[in-house]
């Protein structure tokens, strides 16, 4: 018998035992006094919380992946399910019970203990959103921006880029500064291991804690990886840093919970999901946003995900997400098929909140390539048809397709703003005009190049970006920017080459 348990049994003076087991739930007999969510120990030391009640005794949700035995023994705790939180679990991969399991270890664990299952803050302890989260990603930032401490939706196909999105935007806001903490809800010891190797490549490790459970790992570890992601992100928000946190993703959360639901004999509603499903993510999401704290103002800005089959964003989960959340970006198959990276459609993305972040500028910006994006939608109907096009509508065709290039980041993982805004003013003011693809693609690598190495050009170009208050301004500074030394160029230029 554990000492853990034999400890919580003679605190508690009160016994059940297991009555039968499916999967992840354990029904119980006894424990009279048991409240809801609380901690329970099993003789053989493993945990659980309690999910519910019902005529013949308590619903028991189990995080053991070994058969737990009809007639063993459980121990009440008293206490609600905890997980240790601190500044100790950067760099560490955790699973959902808080311990580390990375092959390294942690060096020490750390000592504070938060309760998984609290109540969102109110609105008293809430701050406007003022501050843009820069993704990295220029047709993201331009087009459908973020703010600091918004929850946006990142909802799409599988295997359209979505992670990849993600991970650029922990990524970029590392670099600003952030902490990061990526949630890996049930997914393949290969996904694991790509996200691991994603974060070693770009050496932000010791920025990041990487909360996963696996497909193989039992629903309850599933169901709970979100929560113990969240609470990790609420102590750092205290502590007055800003958090980005990734929920990769809510479709299979949703999968695993459904399942519980349906073990525990509860009545199911559409799709045979619970009819508390919405209640469960909402009451999740609902902890992300722009705080007001002791140390100042500070954010969780919060990406969960979700999947679609063949682009379908009615589904449930997705519609249910999308109505809790500040927006949404859609990841198109179809664009996808095209080589688009990222396969992003900004016409059914949408940002609530994001849009008053940006300067005067941006925002300038913004509605400049709506208005011409959606306008070649409509040309494109028109040239299906195999009608002739005049020399304005193709003079339209190759600034769509200078944008494009712009948009297009498989050469890089991150731009900064100020990089994104000179990229778009050389496209949209005929600066490349006559060159063809390949030849536009070396110039903008050779930007981003001198951006990232050389002091005089990235002071250059913040410089531009940030004294232009609109496009009109910014394609006039352009008209002055140095052009780099041919040895640069040629330096470049092999590297494209190779």
């Amino acid at each position: 018998m554990n000492d853990q348990f034999k400890n919580y049994l003679t605190k508690t003076e009160e016994v059940g035992f297991v009555e039968k087991t499916s999967a992840s739930l354990t029904r119980v007999s006894g424990l009279p006094g048991v409240k809801p969510y609380e901690r329970v120990v099993f003789e053989n030391g493993e945990v659980g919380q309690v999910l519910g009640f019902n005529s013949s005794g308590v619903e028991v949700l189990s995080f053991s992946k070994t058969h737990l035995e009809i007639g063993s023994k459980v121990a009440r705790t008293g206490e609600l399910l905890k997980v240790r939180v601190g500044e100790e679990l950067l760099g560490e991969i955790i699973n959902p019970l808080g311990r580390v399991i990375n092959s390294e270890g942690a060096s020490h664990h750390p000592k504070e203990e938060r309760v998984l299952e609290v109540l969102p803050t109110g609105i008293v302890s809430r701050a406007k959103i003022k501050l843009p989260c820069h993704t990295g990603t220029a047709v993201v930032d331009l087009m459908i921006p973020i703010g600091r401490g918004q929850r946006e939706l990142i909802v799409g196909d599988q295997k359209t880029g979505k992670s990849n999105f993600a991970l650029r935007a922990l990524f970029s806001q590392t670099l600003e500064g952030a902490v990061g903490i990526y949630a890996v809800i049930g997914k393949s010891q290969v996904a694991i291991k790509e996200i691991q190797e994603w974060l070693s490549l770009r050496k932000i490790n010791d920025k990041v804690i990487l909360v996963v459970s696996g497909a193989d790992d039992p629903s309850g570890m599933v169901f709970l990886t979100p929560f113990t992601a969240m609470t990790i992100a609420e102590y750092f928000r205290d502590q007055g840093k800003d958090v980005v946190l990734v929920l990769d993703d809510l479709t299979t959360h949703a999968k695993a919970y459904r399942e519980i639901s349906l073990l525990g004999g509860r009545f199911p509603g559409r799709n045979s999901y619970p009819g508390d499903m919405f209640y469960t993510h909402a009451r999740l999401l609902e902890r992300a946003g722009n705080f007001i704290t002791k140390e100042g103002e500070a954010a969780i800005t919060c990406f969960p995900v979700a999947e679609t089959i063949h682009g379908d964003i009615t589904g449930y989960i997705q519609t249910n997400a999308m109505s809790m959340t500040d927006g949404h970006i859609f990841f198109d198959r179809d664009l996808y098929i095209e080589g688009r990276r990222p396969a992003v459609d900004p016409f059914l993305s949408v940002t609530r909140v994001g849009r008053q972040t940006q300067t005067s500028l941006e925002q300038e910006i913004n509605n400049a390539l709506t208005a011409f994006l959606k306008e070649l939608e409509r040309v494109h109907n028109l040239t299906s048809f195999g009608a002739d096009l005049a020399e304005h509508t193709r003079q339209k065709l190759d600034l769509e397709a200078r944008i494009l290039l712009v948009f297009d980041q498989t050469a890089y993982d991150s731009l900064s703003s100020a990089l994104e805004i000179v990229l778009f003013g050389f496209a949209w003011g005929n600066f490349w005009s006559g060159k063809n693809a390949k030849e536009i693609k070396l110039e903008i690598q050779k930007i981003v190049y001198m951006h990232s190495t050389n002091e005089m050009m990235r002071s250059r170009i913040e410089e531009i970006a940030a004294s232009a208050g609109s496009i009109e301004k910014l394609l006039e500074a352009l008209k002055l920017f140095i052009i780099p030394e041919p040895a640069v160029y040629q330096k470049i230029s092999q590297m494209t080459n190779k």
